[in-house]
């Protein structure tokens, strides 16, 4: 019971962990279990063996088998510290393109959250997605909003979260021209309606600029810890990964960050 009291996020059940067994994936191992602990939430942990075409000294078989054994070895040992520390842990090991892998696997175990490291070996560089910094200790959370109903669920997922971490938020909504302001202001406006009812201080922000752009100065020009942004659809997750201004975010931001779904509240925090 007092695990879900702690949890700074309503209903996470299921987290997917994409690591690639380096020390670059440590810090999103560490707060997944973090998050696994503190929610009682099952983790779902996936390592991806790119398919081979050429590798020096070996055959594309031998190199493929080399990798895949010690991806079934580094996913035993993750499952083995996870469940140590009184978390559960499924593994899987799947072959084939990591964002694909990772969607479908997401897809498939209906997950909550995505969680997964900036950096790493090949595969997971291709995702240029940022290293968990989820450490349940924010100060400055930023949400981005547009006024549609998905950033609607990433500025209650925001506030939600500041009220557990007692922490600060900035509201975003960024314009191209100054026909926008009126609505971006009313954006704003809205999330520090919500915030005042919840009891969560939250500072509105209309900057002009491209809104990748606008999200990532303002968060690297007041110390933010974590960044939130709404996603859209079913296929949200794959275009989240595949490009669009969220990734950009998530490749530039020097924070932790945080996408949610708007359909259910799902959520990936990267």
């Amino acid at each position: 019971m007092n695990n879900m009291q702690s949890c700074p996020v309503s209903g996470l059940r299921t987290i997917l962990l994409a690591t690639d067994g380096t020390e670059y994936s440590e810090g999103a191992v560490r707060e997944t279990i973090n998050f696994a602990k503190q929610c009682s939430t099952k983790i779902y942990a996936i390592s991806v063996v790119e398919s081979m075409t050429d590798y020096e000294g070996f055959s594309a078989q031998q190199a493929e088998e080399s990798f895949e054994g010690k991806a079934k070895e580094s996913l035993e040992k993750l499952k083995a510290r996870a469940e140590k520390e009184g978390a559960v842990c499924e593994t899987i090991l799947a072959s084939g393109e990591p964002y694909k892998c990772i969607v479908e696997a997401a897809e498939a175990k209906n997950v909550d959250m995505i969680v997964v490291g900036r950096r790493g070996a090949k595969g997971l560089t291709k995702l240029l997605l940022g290293e968990v910094a989820a450490n349940i200790s924010y100060q400055n959370i930023l949400v981005a909003t547009d006024g549609s109903s998905n950033s609607e669920a990433a500025v209650t997922a925001a506030i939600e979260i500041a009220k557990q971490c007692d922490s600060k938020v900035i509201a975003l909504s960024s314009i191209r021209t100054i026909y926008e302001q009126e609505n971006a202001t009313a954006n704003v406006n809205k999330a520090v309606e919500l915030g005042k009812k919840e009891g969560v201080a939250v500072e509105g922000l209309t900057p002009m600029g491209r809104s990748y752009e606008a999200i990532v100065e303002a968060a690297g020009g007041r110390g933010v810890d974590l960044i939130v942004l709404g996603t859209y659809g079913k296929t949200g997750l794959t275009r989240m990964l595949m490009g669009s201004s969220t990734e950009r975010v998530i490749g530039l931001a020097g924070c932790a960050v945080m996408v949610v779904k708007g359909d259910g509240g799902k959520a990936a925090t990267v």
